[in-house]
């Protein structure tokens, strides 16, 4: 079972880049614990210029993770030792990534790491990992900015080779 979702286009009141760039974004949920911490890091007052969302700052921790060459052994190590100990109806709040980073956790939630006879984990733990694992390598976030700007640019780099003048 996939739980992700495109968050709908608005209705024809954005400008057609505001509306394509609603498309880039898919629905997930994220553990409470890693959600808040997220959450300082967006008000952090080393956020700024521009001020990330939700969306970058949880896309940039899982462009990190997938960085490292084991990030699927990082992942399910988070969540077979550390996530699979939490109460399993621990609330989650519903936010957001961009299609990039959501398709690489798609291509490991569909893989045989998480099929039979491994567990199978859905979307919201796979994100919850990514985000942990950032905290664990990086409390501060400075390294989930720094990927967050590199991120925005290699979109407006796509966008420009899509759209030549």
């Amino acid at each position: 079972m996939l739980t992700a979702t495109p968050i709908p286009p608005p209705e024809n009141t954005a400008p057609p880049s505001e509306v394509s760039a609603s498309q880039d974004v898919i629905e997930t949920r994220l553990w409470l614990d890693e959600h808040d911490w997220l959450y300082s890091l967006l008000h952090s007052e080393d956020n700024v210029s521009p001020t990330f969302r939700f969306p970058d700052l949880i896309s940039a921790c899982i462009s990190l993770v997938f960085s490292h060459h084991d990030a699927s052994a990082q992942i399910f190590q988070f969540l077979g030792s550390e996530l699979v100990l939490r109460p399993p109806q621990t609330p989650r709040r519903r936010e957001s990534m961009w299609r990039k980073q959501f398709q690489l956790l798609l291509d490991l939630q569909l893989s045989p790491a998480n099929r039979h006879p491994n567990p199978k984990f859905q979307l919201d733990q796979l994100t919850t990992a990514c985000v942990a694992l950032c905290k664990t390598w990086d409390e501060s976030g400075a390294t989930i900015l720094r990927q967050a700007r590199q991120n925005m640019a290699a979109r407006a780099h796509q966008r420009g080779k899509a759209h030549p003048r």
